[in-house]
């Protein structure tokens, strides 16, 4: 059930981040999905659009039914159960977003990957429980995995696996699609201006006149790692974050590169803005996987897209490429 709250203070709180309204009264609607809070936050001058908020948080239920893998009931779940022994007909959502997933997977050279599942389970990190697998277990798992496997069919709108074992999982780009048919229904009700919010790691901005304050933080930091001014954009994070294990010295986080099999270094966090949820999301998990080269490159090719990262290493150097319209960047040291 969704409900609304009202808030008086200028500091707008979002989950792991934080949006901050320039001034004025906010109302925020919120409701949990995907396991995270959805959140929409609307100007007391727009409080009228009540309606139309809890209108967009019926839509991330819908993304949520189809998509997850937690209900046997959803059309991912039947996809998971049936395409290795044959092609499997999907709705538009679903094959849609299919469509896209192949095109990130190749405009990132395979670091987007929602096949990389086999990978979390034999890593440990599926029932947080982090261990090194063994080499058999390792293989397996690597068999499995790959979009490129992936069997498309566009005009009977289904969908194949080209090996046994694998599995869908849309955990790093579901929440940016939902976010993104959320401020559709929003535009679609007129409403001026808002921020839509999934969880610390996605948002989009509807209007935003001087732009919605974010801070772009990480549970492995004390302090804020910059600082975004987001309006009429979407925003994505991922991090290396809390779940790790250690072995023989050396940390093994709970991001798998699915190029290698192994969890991912170098890059503490990811943040890429772009016009769209569904892109910043799935952008910003590839870019804590493929690191700067693939973030400078895509970048480069493709206009429109800003990404923040900023390294492991002690100095934690922050790299900055592209740029994105409706939004600025100001110097973590900034106050």
């Amino acid at each position: 059930m969704s409900r609304p709250e009202p808030l008086s203070r200028r500091e707008l709180l979002s989950g792991g981040r934080r949006a901050t309204a320039e001034d004025g009264h906010w109302v925020r609607v919120h409701r949990r999905a995907m396991a995270c809070r959805f959140e929409v936050t609307l100007s007391d001058e727009d409080a009228r659009h009540l309606e139309a908020a809890r209108a967009a948080l019926d839509e991330a239920d819908r993304v949520e039914a189809a998509l997850t893998v937690f209900r046997d009931s959803s059309e991912v779940a039947a996809v998971n159960r049936e395409a290795a022994t044959g092609p499997v007909v999907v709705g538009d959502l679903l094959f849609a977003l299919l469509e896209r997933c192949r095109a990130l997977h190749e405009a990132t050279g395979g670091a987007f990957d929602p096949t990389s599942g086999p990978l979390t389970r034999c890593w440990g990190f599926l029932v947080r429980e982090g261990r090194l697998p063994a080499a058999e277990e390792f293989a397996e798992a690597m068999a499995s995995v790959g979009f490129d496997k992936v069997r498309l069919d566009a005009t009977a709108r289904t969908i194949r696996f080209g090996a046994a074992g694998m599995a869908l999982n849309f955990g790093s780009i579901g929440k940016g699609l939902a976010l993104d048919r959320m401020a559709a229904v929003l535009r679609a009700h007129g409403v001026p201006r808002a921020l839509v919010s999934a969880g610390g790691s996605s948002a989009i901005a509807i209007g935003g006149g001087g732009g919605f304050v974010v801070d772009l933080t990480s549970p492995r930091v004390t302090d804020r790692l910059g600082r975004l001014y987001l309006g009429e954009a979407a925003l994505g994070t991922s991090g290396a974050g809390e779940q790790y294990f250690e072995a023989e010295g050396r940390r093994y986080g709970h991001v798998i590169d699915p190029r290698t099999g192994w969890p991912c270094e170098g890059v503490l966090s990811a943040s890429v803005v772009a016009p769209q949820a569904t892109l910043a999301d799935a952008l910003s998990t590839a870019f804590l996987v493929g690191g700067p080269e693939l973030a400078e490159r895509y970048c480069a090719a493709n206009p429109g897209t800003l990404a923040i990262l900023t390294m492991e290493a002690e100095s934690r150097q922050r790299l900055q490429f592209g740029i994105c319209g409706g939004v600025r960047l100001e110097d973590s040291s900034a106050s």
